[in-house]
């Protein structure tokens, strides 16, 4: 019987959060610096709390965060399901 390949559901939920951070985080700085402007005026279209100011920048990361772990914990949890 062959084995069969399973997610981390918690591991893969932490990487996509913090890769997700880490980007919300780059796209503020450049939207402060002038660079990827309406790449970041669309995601603060997406995101509720995203914004130019350090607080947006800080508000859209923890939504991103947020956002991005459930997707991907449920994601890895299907995967399991039917793996």
């Amino acid at each position: 019987m062959a084995k069969t390949m399973r997610l981390n559901e918690l591991a893969l939920g932490y990487a996509a959060a913090a890769l997700s951070a880490a980007c919300m985080l780059l796209l503020g700085i450049g939207w402060n610096l002038g660079i990827y402007s309406t790449a970041a005026q669309a995601m603060a279209q997406w995101h509720i709390f995203f914004g130019p100011t350090i607080g947006g920048i800080i508000a859209g990361m923890l939504e991103a965060a947020i956002w991005s772990f459930v997707a991907a914990y449920v994601f890895a949890w299907i995967y399991n399901k039917f793996a």
